[in-house]
């Protein structure tokens, strides 16, 4: 891996990291999120110190360059924090739903209750 590539992939992580602090700090992210945005910079800030491990790494699962470890990784992670989100919001939708039809069910009976 080129030390261009490396400064660049330390500098966003960096930037990556610094800001989901700072947004947790305003309150605008939750602390699981935060801890995850953390921990996925921390590696990449690792992986660019350290080049040396995403070259085992690649060459243990056959992979042409570290650079294509690296951004399988990036992607793979990425994938798996996209389904927790779906997951999430899967959750928030039938809660949603739920609501509203309680909600509905106590405005019609208020309803029912006024015209006796």
């Amino acid at each position: 891996m080129s030390l261009t590539i490396r400064i660049i992939l330390i500098i966003i992580s960096t930037l990556t990291l610094l800001y989901a602090i700072r947004k947790m700090r305003k309150s605008q992210m939750e602390l699981s999120d935060v801890i995850f945005w953390v921990l996925s910079s921390a590696g990449l800030v690792i992986l660019s110190v350290f080049p040396r491990i995403a070259t085992f790494f690649a060459e243990l699962l056959g992979i042409y360059s570290d650079l294509n470890f690296i951004y399988i990784s990036i992607i793979f992670i990425i994938l798996l924090k996209l389904f927790s989100l779906s997951i999430e919001v899967s959750k928030l939708k039938v809660k949603l739903r739920n609501l509203i039809q309680e909600y509905a069910i106590r405005d019609n009976e208020k309803i029912n209750d006024k015209r006796m």
